[in-house]
């Protein structure tokens, strides 16, 4: 199950990249959510140590990119 999960996140951060580049930057956040939760997931998957200080700033940092795409398109949406 947990590969699934990984190759799902994978491809939404591939996705969101290429919708960024394509002329909608602000999904660049949603790009590197995803790609924290990949690398999140594979570090358990690899059952390395994913706990402590490192882990909690990266998913901080991913719900913040998250939120700012989230503005972006939302605000996309209302220019119309």
């Amino acid at each position: 199950m947990l590969v699934i999960s990984i190759i799902l996140e994978a491809a939404v951060a591939l996705v969101a990249a290429a919708a960024a580049r394509a002329g909608r930057p602000y999904l660049y956040g949603l790009a590197f959510s995803f790609a924290v939760y990949v690398v999140y997931d594979f570090m358990r998957f690899m059952q390395w140590s994913v706990e402590g200080t490192v882990t909690s700033a990266l998913f901080l940092l991913a719900s913040v990119s998250a939120l700012v795409a989230g503005v972006g398109l939302w605000g996309e949406s209302h220019r119309k």
